[in-house]
Order: structure tokens, then C-alpha cells, then sequence
């Protein structure tokens, strides 16, 4: 059974149709990868899974369970951890602080109980070492972390509280080569921690070595919903950037050309 699935989804503000028909599955332990240009509707996709806005029509299932949820903690409470690509992470407190932002491990009884700070900085050291990520020091701001480690942090603090389904929006928009190039070895090893990923991204290339299964966007509709062994790199590649379109493009050039 699949940790999360959507049927036909769809969605509409007022006379504006941003999700249509949408389908997918994510199972446990592999990559469901989301692609599509600016305005293909991966945003209201993603909103709609992370329990921010309610889908108008079709079919959203948490385990074979029917769900509409009303905010983003019923989400997270069924096992879905967003990280959206501010990461809204707060950039002067450290890196442990921001692990555990919002669950504080604290020590003592009622007004007693204070912040138990040996704690908290041992079990983040733990949780980044558990996902191969050696940070220098736990208590440095996480502002000074680069792009790719602060992605890295964010991943491994989803795997830490249980996430079952982690959803990544843009995760290597801002980064360099080398750098994406980590955070999706990261996204790598939640994949084979037993998590579903869906992964968004406007990047075929840094899609397409780590996921299992694809759906391509459109204008909130799917282009394309293939599996891994039925498309590979260049019919990915041609697809995102349009396909036909381009062909018919570059054939009414040469048209003109001869003209």
C-alpha cells in the first residue's frame, strides 16, 4: 500500500483553475519527483500535501485513507514534513535551536523546567551524524551554514521527528553544482531510510538520478506520469523544455529562413 496517493486532485481559486486532474502515488523508500516550470502548479500540488490548502475534487489517500486536512499540523501529525525552499529556519540561532524549533527538550517539573540545552545539542549531533552529515560545531549560528547545509539540517530534522513522507520544494534551486550535488545525497539516504520523498524541481538533471517515479506539469495539468525505466534523461530533458512545441518552434525558423 502506498504511504500517500492523489486521484484526478484538483483544485480552482474563483475562475482560476490551478490543479487539474492531477494523479500520483508515493511509496516508502523511493523518490516520487515533481516536475514543471514556474506556474505549472507543483505549488498548489505541494500546499494541497502539506495540509495548507484543501483540494476541490478527487481523491487524497494517507495509506489507503481517505484525508482533507484543514492545516499543516494535521499533516505533519499523519507523518508529513514539509521543507520549503526558505526553509524558515531563524538565521542568528544555532543550529541546534533551530532542530528543534518548536519541541525544545526541556529538564525539571512545571515552572520549574527549563531548556535542556546538553541535550538537545547531543541528539542533534546524533541525528546529522546518523545522516552522515558532520557539521562543525552544533552551536554556530545557522546563518553561517552554507545553502546546501542548511538544506541537509532541515532533512535530517524531518527524519528525527518521523516524518514517513518528506516533501522538498526546490531543494537545489539556489545551489552551485557541488552543493546540490550533496543535499541529493541526503535526499538519497531519506529514500533509503524507508521515507516516500517527493521531491520538486524544475531540473530534470538533478531529478533524475535520485528519483524512482516522475510527474510532469503543465499549466496544473500532468504532461507526463512515467516510471524510471520508461523514460530516460533526454525524452525527460526534451519534455520539460517543451518538446513538440520546440520542434514545431525551430521548423517555422528554418521556414522563415528559406523565405
Amino acid at each position: 500500500m502506498s504511504l500517500l496517493e492523489v486521484k484526478d486532485i484538483g483544485k480552482t481559486y474563483g475562475s482560476v483553475i490551478a490543479l487539474r486532474d492531477v494523479s500520483t502515488v508515493v511509496n516508502a523508500g523511493e523518490v516520487t519527483c515533481v516536475l514543471g516550470d514556474n506556474g505549472a502548479g507543483k505549488s498548489t500540488l505541494i500546499k494541497i500535501l502539506a495540509g495548507v490548502h484543501q483540494h476541490d475534487r478527487g481523491e487524497f489517500l494517507i495509506e489507503g485513507e481517505p484525508v482533507k486536512f484543514v492545516s499543516p499540523r494535521e499533516a505533519l501529525d499523519r507523518g508529513i514534513a514539509t521543507v520549503y525552499q526558505d526553509l524558515a529556519v531563524v538565521p542568528l540561532m544555532s543550529v541546534w535551536r533551530n532542530f528543534f524549533l518548536g519541541s525544545e527538550p526541556t529538564t525539571g517539573f512545571g515552572p520549574f523546567r527549563m531548556l535542556d540545552r546538553k541535550k538537545g545539542r547531543e541528539t542533534t549531533k546524533k541525528a546529522l551524524s546518523d545522516m552522515g552529515i558532520d557539521l562543525r560545531d552544533v552551536e554556530q549560528p545557522v546563518g553561517t551554514l552554507s545553502g546546501g547545509e542548511r538544506q541537509c539540517v532541515a532533512i535530517a530534522r524531518a527524519v528525527h521527528f518521523g516524518a514517513k513522507v518528506l516533501i522538498l520544494d526546490e531543494p537545489t534551486a539556489a545551489l552551485g553544482v557541488k552543493q546540490a550535488g550533496v543535499v541529493l545525497k541526503y535526499v538519497a539516504q531519506a529514500r533509503d531510510r524507508g521515507l516516500g520523498v517527493v521531491l520538486i524541481t524544475h531540473n530534470p538533471h538533478h531529478a533524475y538520478p535520485v528519483a524512482d517515479r516522475f510527474l510532469l506539469l503543465k499549466r496544473g495539468a500532468a504532461l507526463g506520469h512515467y516510471e524510471k525505466s520508461e523514460i530516460d534523461i533526454g525524452e525527460l530533458t526534451r519534455q520539460m523544455a517543451g518538446g513538440a512545441e520546440l520542434e514545431a518552434l525551430e521548423h517555422e525558423l528554418r521556414q522563415v529562413e528559406k523565405a
